[in-house]
């Protein structure tokens, strides 16, 4: 079989796409015959195999990091978890904590994930949802109301949201963003929690 001859130019643009090692960029280029859209998702699919793997492991090392916003008036404590210390002090780990705290500020979302939202409190979003879609056929009013409870998690959940600096993260979620630096740093990284502070809120 012939090796395709990739250029480090083509591996560091997908390395910067993708958030992907060097040599799994190079790996998946080679592997595509140089097709770069077939690379990308030959990342994909080995991304998410490799995050299933480091969900597992603990993260028990980290950073708090602050956020202050709107003259004094709006600020967001945040704590993110790695596996060692040497990620936590390591820049791309350290950019996303930065970027989390900024989006929470501008966001304010209200659970970290899915799993964080009570069942009492989906129940009762769930409830408003179908008085509201009464005047729709009864055929249709379930898929009305899982379609406004999805685009409400979207809205209240940290990991769902798109992060508010859409341009420079190119319409990714915050857990696209989670995953791809943990695939840049190799460690499992967790949003542990946040609070989030405004002047006049309680």
């Amino acid at each position: 079989m012939s090796t395709v001859e990739i250029s480090a130019k083509d591996v560091k643009a997908l390395r910067e796409r993708t958030g992907a090692g060097m040599m799994d960029c190079k790996a998946a280029l080679q592997e595509s015959g140089g097709d770069v859209e077939k690379a990308v998702e030959i990342l994909r699919v080995k991304g998410q195999a490799q995050a299933a793997k480091r969900s597992g492991r603990v993260a028990s090392e980290g950073q708090v990091a602050s956020y202050i916003h709107a003259g004094g008036k709006i600020g967001v404590l945040v704590e993110v978890d790695c596996e060692t210390d040497f990620v936590a002090r390591n820049e791309d780990f350290q950019e996303f904590v930065r970027d989390v705290a900024l989006h929470i500020a501008a966001a304010a979302p209200q659970f970290v994930s899915e799993d964080d939202v009570p069942e009492d409190v989906k129940q009762a979003e769930a409830s408003i949802f179908e008085q509201q879609s009464m005047d729709k056929p009864d055929n249709v009013r379930p898929k009305i109301v899982e379609g406004r409870i999805r685009k409400w998690l979207e809205e209240v959940v940290l990991l769902n949201q798109e992060h508010v600096h859409g341009d420079k993260h190119e319409g990714k979620t915050i857990e696209e963003l989670r995953a791809a630096t943990a695939s840049k740093t190799g460690e499992n990284i967790v949003i542990r929690r946040f609070t989030r502070y405004q002047v006049g809120e309680e």
